[in-house]
């Protein structure tokens, strides 16, 4: 599960990056080039996670990468200023509604792939 989410999220990542810079308003998001650059890297790191590093590392990854983007969303709802901008870098990275609430999901989506996975052993259960 952990291969497959990790490798599917960053594929989809990557694919809004790049779509990003081609029509910046995608689905009401504000995808600047400095957010597209983000989730370009953001999205390669997943997929390596997926396909080259191991299990336990991939969980690792799912819970910290869950845990920065669901607090960037959550932080955005919280504190976002007017139509709940959250500015990040002045002119550069700005994310509005739509944004917090991608990484919400983002958030949600890798922390309970993370909290889920369980490590098997090569020894069978004792009876």
């Amino acid at each position: 599960m952990i291969t497959k989410t990790t490798t599917f999220g960053g594929a989809l990542l990557v694919v809004t990056g790049l779509l990003g810079f081609a029509a910046p308003g995608f689905m009401g998001m504000h995808l600047s080039a400095a957010h597209n650059v983000v989730l370009l890297l953001s999205g390669a790191l997943a997929i390596y996670f997926g396909l080259i590093a191991t299990q336990a590392a991939g969980r690792t990854f799912c819970l910290v990468f869950g845990a920065v983007y669901g607090l960037l969303g959550l932080a955005g709802l919280v504190a976002g200023g007017t139509d709940y901008t959250f500015t990040i870098i002045p002119g550069a990275l700005v994310l509005g509604t739509m944004d917090h609430l991608v990484h919400l999901i983002l958030g949600a989506v890798f922390l309970s792939v993370g909290w889920g996975w369980r490590a098997t052993t090569a020894t069978p259960p004792t009876r």
